[in-house]
């Protein structure tokens, strides 16, 4: 084994697509992270670069513009992304959500007309389904989305935006029916396609992106709120076409999506290994490298067996994904030990550095404050247990 996270069986244009973007992330971002990350400034030109190189249309089918690769060649690519720059893997995320939703949902003229524009970068997507009350329970959101003629009209409030400002393209879930006794509240939900201007303030008439919210970590990329306040939006805007589907098509992209920060805590557990690694044979105690140390074998041992094993987990449930099954419960399992074991291998790194790691001129600071956003999103640790939990039950039922 050359390095760690390697993955069996990839096919030549994969592991071209591969050596392609890690090379763009030795070069074009590894150097320029932290410093963007600490003006927590949007990194434009590393944008521009991944658009160039085909990454917002890496799973958009060729009929529409795009490579027509699968989840595992796009999670891969987030995996290089991630160890170069969390915040970058999040703006291509919110992005990759959306397409992929109108890949398996969208009517055919959404279809035609957003997919090509996508694949270019051109427009840039994200999602909306949080609010500020409810958190993790989407089922209890309150937007609501009221039909007038051939329009709805949209009102409501909006949380956590990736992609909120620099966005052209927001899926936002609204309730588009009132409770009705015996109808589960999930069942009145629509997805709405709402086109915007990017940047803050009154996008569109109706839609308001305030300022971003500040952040411990997760900087560079911008994360807003979206209030609707009257908005207009055509039916033929709906995903699909159809309403009260909204909830089934969020939940298949939060599926893929979980796959996404998977292999973001991936990225981010490797880089962190690398600095570990590296940094404790440079640092001498005791007129020997600290790596000679029992003590510090012992941390990188337990480092690199978390980095193996949420790699192996990831690429299963992007497999599955790709062969067409169910993966909720293996893209639940990696997503919760990918974000844990991320955490816990920063930590380990950070430990490893010793006083520097609390210097804002080590690289390792940065993963340490970016580290605890994969532990919440999409679907916190608790959340993926009860998927998890619910598909095991399921499997091991045993007979009354």
């Amino acid at each position: 084994m050359s390095r760690l996270a390697q993955t069996e069986g990839l096919t030549d244009i994969q592991r071209e697509i591969l050596s392609t973007v890690r090379d763009f992330v030795d070069k074009e971002i590894l150097p320029v992270a932290t410093e963007l990350e600490h003006r927590d400034e949007y990194p434009t030109a590393i944008v521009e670069g991944l658009k160039e190189l085909g990454v917002f249309g890496l799973m958009i089918p060729e009929e529409y513009g795009g490579l027509g690769e699968s989840l595992l060649t796009y999670a891969l690519c987030v995996e290089e992304i991630a160890r170069g720059w969390m915040s970058v893997s999040g703006i291509i995320n919110t992005h990759f959500i959306v397409a992929y939703m109108l890949k398996q949902h969208g009517t055919e003229e959404q279809k035609e007309y957003f997919l090509p524009k996508m694949a270019l970068g051109e427009i840039r997507g994200a999602f909306s389904m949080s609010e500020p009350g409810l958190g993790s329970d989407v089922s209890a959101i309150t937007s609501k989305a009221v039909q007038d003629g051939d329009e709805y009209v949209l009102n409501g409030q909006k949380m956590w935006l990736t992609n909120g400002g620099t966005s052209t393209l927001v899926a936002v879930l609204c309730r588009t029916g009132d409770a009705q006794e015996g109808v589960a509240p999930h069942k009145a939900m629509t997805t709405f396609l709402i086109e915007k201007e990017p940047g803050f303030g009154e996008v569109r008439p109706g839609l308001t992106i305030p300022g971003k919210i500040d952040k411990m970590g997760y900087k560079g990329v911008d994360t807003t709120e979206l209030i609707m306040d009257g908005l207009r939006i055509p039916a033929d805007r709906m995903l699909g076409g159809m309403p009260n589907r909204g909830f089934y098509q969020m939940m298949d992209g939060v599926e893929v999506g979980r796959v996404n920060v998977a292999a973001r805590g991936c990225g981010v557990a490797q880089r962190a290994f690398e600095l570990g690694v590296a940094y404790a044979q440079q640092r001498h105690t005791f007129g020997k490298p600290i790596a000679q140390h029992q003590a510090i074998q012992f941390k990188l041992a337990e480092m690199g067996t978390k980095v193996e094993a949420a790699h192996a987990m990831m690429v299963n449930a992007a497999r599955k994904k790709d062969s067409g099954a169910r993966n909720d419960l293996e893209a639940g399992m990696a997503k919760y030990l990918a974000s844990e074991y991320c955490k816990e291998v920063v930590e380990d790194a950070f430990r490893i550095h010793g006083g520097y790691g609390f210097s804002k001129e080590y690289e390792i600071e940065r993963l340490y404050r970016e580290a605890p956003m994969l532990l919440i999103g999409e679907g916190t640790a608790e959340i993926q247990k009860m998927i998890i939990g619910r598909r095991l039950l399921e499997e091991y039922r045993t007979q009354d």
